[in-house]
């Protein structure tokens, strides 16, 4: 009678499991801190009308450092979450492109926070308007920040569906490639409706965080 003797398996500690757990949490925090903040202050601000004017233009006028604040915050969070992401996706499909997209959409953020909109559509309630078809070198910086981090979410989402794909799960999979026909629908809207444009940036953000929640927790093992 033979014996195969091999290496005992060694448990991770769970210090170790906890710590990917932990960074997403910010990639599950961004999304609903953006949003809320945004619906909070568009509710209480003077002049603000969720038809017209975008969140991002709360960083306008004497209260605009709360949502200066918010822009820096969730990109910290979101850059977090991609950490998260690098841990969890190691040595499976996407362990490389899905973090680094989801940090670029986090970086833009920062940018955005520290470059501020044009004031437009009557927000901030008194501030010169500039004449419509022009942007401000911080107008244009901001603009192009918030294109180029959604863009790279939307590409984060396709790379993840792949990794859904590839542990059977058919459902997160073919909505994380819906997803971001819808982001980029609403961004293409937005000429005609501010709200499409709105609309399409928080499918996104709530999406990275259902996508976040998700990856933290164990993935089943592949149905056939």
């Amino acid at each position: 009678m033979t014996h195969t003797l091999g290496a005992p398996a060694v448990a991770k500690p769970a210090a170790s499991r906890s710590v990917p757990r932990l960074l997403l949490a910010g990639g599950i925090t961004a999304g609903p801190l953006f949003l809320g903040a945004g619906l909070i202050q568009g509710l209480t601000r003077d002049g603000f009308d969720f038809t017209r004017n975008a969140l991002s233009q709360l960083s306008l006028g004497a209260l605009g450092w709360i949502q200066v604040t918010v822009f820096l915050l969730t990109g910290v969070l979101a850059t977090a979450g991609a950490a998260g992401m690098r841990q969890v996706l190691r040595g499976a499909p996407g362990e490389t492109w899905a973090p680094r997209l989801i940090g670029v959409f986090g970086a833009s953020f920062l940018l955005a926070g520290f470059f501020a909109p044009d004031p437009g559509a009557g927000f901030p309630a008194g501030a010169p308007q500039a004449p419509a078809g022009t942007l401000s070198t911080h107008g244009a910086v901001h603009m192009a920040a918030a294109m180029t981090g959604f863009l790279a979410l939307c590409a984060a989402f396709l790379v993840l569906a792949r990794y859904f794909a590839a542990h059977g799960r058919r459902g997160w999979s073919l909505v994380s490639r819906l997803v971001p026909v819808g982001v980029l629908a609403g961004f293409a809207a937005s000429s005609a409706s501010v709200a499409a444009f709105t609309a399409g940036a928080g499918l996104g953000l709530l999406w990275l965080t259902a996508l976040s929640a998700r990856l933290a927790r164990p993935m089943p093992t592949a149905q056939r």
